[in-house]
């Protein structure tokens, strides 16, 4: 399967070196600092596993000198990965691509998606948040602490701090 390479990435990388073209797949050892890169190996010679969504793009932060080489992941992590790894120079095509509209429930479930319901819409059976009259919040007289579908207490700043500093994963 071929990822295309955004035409935008080619304009601006017309200066470099022969070897740096858009599109060119080498080692990262052979690849300069800076450079964005797409389709990344994971381990040598496995095929591209990283970074391979529309219009995303990872970057080489450190020279790869050694056997690491240290690469700036979408996501904002980062990622050391064996400097015999292949990658394709350039960003990956179609950014535009999550920033399209769905046009009705259907179209979302033609994508695989299951809809969301809240847990107070269910019955006691399914959701610790479900049952009682109307539009209640509460189980009998007293407040519930919100919870997961398994009764594990959820949005209690267990892992808000983890989330803030990116260490969650």
């Amino acid at each position: 399967m071929l990822i295309a390479v955004s035409p935008l990435m080619m304009k601006q990388m017309v200066h470099l070196d022969i070897n740096a073209q858009v599109g060119t797949c080498m080692p990262l050892a052979s690849m300069r600092i800076g450079t964005l890169i797409h389709n990344i190996e994971m381990n040598p010679g496995q095929g591209g596993k990283l970074v391979r969504a529309a219009g995303t793009c990872a970057k080489i932060l450190k020279e790869p000198t050694s056997r690491y080489c240290l690469v700036k992941m979408p996501s904002g992590a980062e990622k050391l990965i064996d400097s015999r790894c292949r990658a394709t120079i350039g960003r990956v095509s179609n950014p535009s691509h999550n920033t399209r509209t769905l046009r009705k429930a259907g179209q979302s479930r033609w994508l695989g998606r299951r809809p969301v319901v809240r847990g107070v819409a269910m019955n006691p059976v399914d959701h610790p948040h479900g049952g009682g009259e109307g539009r209640s919040k509460s189980s009998g007289s007293f407040g519930r602490v919100s919870q997961t579908p398994w009764g594990k207490p959820t949005k209690c700043g267990r892992n808000q701090q983890r989330k803030r500093n990116g260490k969650f994963k």
